[in-house]
């Protein structure tokens, strides 16, 4: 088990898209916006501080909404954790970013910056809205500049899979320091912009191939291999292997849900998964 925990805290549900693929406004599930309050932010922060202390784990959070930047008590909780050390990253939207936004979130102790690509331009504005795609690249260099690492998110669907590997190459133009992705999980409405399997496999393989050509050639961009498949992947092409002797119960890879994170939702509903996971089981 790893010595840190975080918690992805979804403080506000308040965002200033509304992205086709987001569990929060799919099938009107979410009608009205929840929004943790003040009270209830300190003491959800307490409850996850309490935590740690018990299982000797270090807290790491991953603050984000909705745009939790739209939140009216947003810097309070930044404050809050700046004053007992806490480390953190915003996922967010570029929006109200500019060069003293971004210094303010390095001075409060925030580490990474993550905003989301999902298609090249025509395709994730058509997911997000119109301007998404420029302003996003542009914030890049505002969050390095500020002296946090930029991290670029993408949902993989039947609708952007093609674009992927253009958009790695976009992606390291730009000079982003970490890009991941992850399969889109479909709500029972949205089941036509599914993956076939093995059409999937192909992408795994494709960028694969397109992460190694770009390490070899020294490329600063950190390729992270989110999804859980890249490690049924690797263990397919012969890259990831158990140690030998493996001890019984030991995790060696995988899911890191309930192990070293959970998820925290604005009415206080706790998950051991990303909210994009569990939508598939409910």
């Amino acid at each position: 088990m790893k010595q840190y925990f975080s918690f992805q805290w979804h403080i506000t549900d308040d965002c200033d898209q509304r992205c086709k693929h987001c569990y929060i406004f799919s099938e009107d599930n979410c009608k009205k916006l929840d929004s943790m309050n003040w009270d209830q932010m300190n003491r959800t922060f307490d409850n996850c501080m309490e935590f740690c202390r018990i299982y000797g784990r270090s807290p790491y959070f991953y603050i984000t909404g909705g745009d939790p930047i739209l939140h009216p008590d947003f810097w309070k909780l930044l404050e809050l954790m700046k004053m007992q050390d806490i480390p953190f990253t915003i996922l967010g939207n570029p929006f109200h970013l500019n060069d003293e936004v971004c210094r303010k979130l390095k001075a409060y102790g925030c580490e990474k910056y993550q905003l989301s690509l999902d298609g090249m331009r025509e395709t994730h504005d058509w997911f997000r809205k119109p301007g998404s795609f420029d302003i996003t690249l542009e914030k890049i260099g505002c969050i390095k500049r500020a002296g946090m690492r930029a991290v670029i998110m993408t949902t993989v669907s039947g609708t952007n899979i093609d674009e992927i590997p253009e958009l790695i190459d976009t992606v390291v133009a730009h000079k982003a320091d970490v890009f991941a992705f992850a399969r889109y999980c479909p709500t029972s409405e949205e089941k036509d912009v599914g993956i076939e399997p093995h059409r999937y496999r192909k992408l795994l393989e494709d960028c694969d191939r397109k992460f190694n050509v770009y390490e070899a050639a020294g490329c600063d961009t950190y390729f992270n291999k989110k999804d859980h498949l890249w490690t049924l992947y690797e263990y397919e092409t012969g890259s990831f292997t158990i140690p030998k002797g493996a001890k019984e119960g030991m995790i060696y890879g995988g899911c890191n849900c309930g192990n070293c994170h959970l998820t925290i939702l604005p009415n206080g509903d706790v998950y051991a998964a990303d909210p994009q996971c569990w939508k598939e089981e409910m």
